[in-house]
């Protein structure tokens, strides 16, 4: 009788038991920042101890280049060729080869600032990895009481700036010659997931050998992969396309390689009337004029005496859909920048008389 009592005790003591049970708080996640690059300091073993090519190789050692260990003592500073919010660059010469290098400076002050830290690695990534004859050539970074230094490509031609502005305007012959050019060192970076992000006259460099290279890398990125996109401010505001200024309202939250091809486009239409398009003579290029024009106004025209084929190219590049602008492989076939083959010519011609 006891054993069926204690049996019907434990029975009811199992049923009235409470069920346990632990819920966890539901967490939404949250996004985590990125890593900021690292501080300058820390990067000073990475701009030391690089190395400069000589400018002649002995017969014994042809087949292969001879290089000199490069020092900041090894430069003698000649003349300063511009100066800009990335820094100065100088004219120099290497004391023990005689062959001349730019030489661009990022003044001390300037690093502790968090943007031009990060524009000062971005530069050296790129200049480190872009490797064309279409390029302007980076032999070497290094240190000098706090300054970074860029050991660059000498180009004795100045920049298209300079060409323009002797000239006051550029014909087509010589145009297509600079365009085929510049859209080789653009078919360059955009495969290797670069965009420039400020193509203008004063970054692009001539040298007396005909060459038209691509230069200033401090606001260009790289992209994740090569449908990726940006939307970053940054570059010079005046060659901007559309959909950088207001991206809601031209097609695009974001823009990639297109925006370079816009920035073409406004330079060689500058290059051949010898005003910047997308404004009237006289007219203040500051910051709302300049939105106002680009997004809200109608493309700039080709002049009415340009040829067909310089026409067709402008208004291709100068599309505000960033969807409908070629890309620069494409724009490699237009007719204007093929009949250039046709017609050769020296764009070292457009130095004579240049004085910079």
């Amino acid at each position: 009788m006891s054993r069926c009592r204690m049996a019907a005790a434990n029975e009811s003591r199992r049923i009235c038991r409470p069920v346990l049970s632990l819920s966890l708080p539901r967490r939404d996640p949250v996004p985590q920042p990125l890593p900021l690059p690292p501080p300058f300091a820390d990067s000073s073993s990475v701009i030391r101890n690089f190395k400069l090519p000589t400018t002649s190789i002995p017969a014994a050692l042809q087949g292969r280049k001879e290089e000199v260990c490069l020092d900041e003592l090894d430069l003698d500073s000649k003349c300063l060729l511009g100066a800009g919010s990335g820094g100065k660059v100088y004219r120099v010469v290497h004391r023990r080869t005689g062959r001349i290098y730019a030489l661009k400076i990022i003044q001390e002050k300037q690093q502790y600032e968090l943007a031009v830290r990060r524009q000062i690695m971005r530069e050296m990534e790129i200049l480190r990895r872009a490797k064309s004859p279409h390029l302007v050539e980076c032999y070497g970074v290094f240190d000098h009481g706090g300054e970074v230094c860029f050991v660059l490509e000498f180009m004795d031609g100045g920049t298209l700036a300079d060409v323009l502005k002797f000239h006051r305007t550029i014909s087509e012959t010589y145009l297509a010659q600079i365009t085929k050019q510049v859209l080789l060192g653009l078919q360059y970076l955009h495969k290797h997931k670069i965009v420039h992000r400020d193509i203008k006259p004063s970054n692009l460099l001539i040298n007396r050998r005909q060459q038209v290279k691509i230069a200033d890398f401090g606001v260009s990125t790289v992209l994740a992969h090569t449908f990726a996109q940006c939307n970053s401010f940054v570059g010079t505001c005046a060659y901007m396309s559309p959909e950088r200024f207001d991206p809601d309202g031209n097609g695009s939250c974001e823009y990639g390689y297109s925006a370079d091809i816009w920035s073409l486009g406004l330079t060689l239409l500058e290059c051949a009337i010898g005003r910047f398009p997308c404004l009237q003579p006289g007219e203040k290029p500051d910051w709302p004029t300049l939105m106002c024009a680009i997004c809200l106004g109608d493309p700039p025209s080709p002049p009415p005496d340009a040829s067909p084929e310089f026409k067709n190219f402008i208004v291709c590049c100068l599309q505000k859909d960033a969807v409908r602008r070629p890309s620069a492989e494409m724009l490699l076939t237009h007719p204007f920048v093929k009949n250039s083959e046709l017609q050769p010519c020296s764009v070292s011609t457009l130095l004579q008389g240049l004085v910079l």
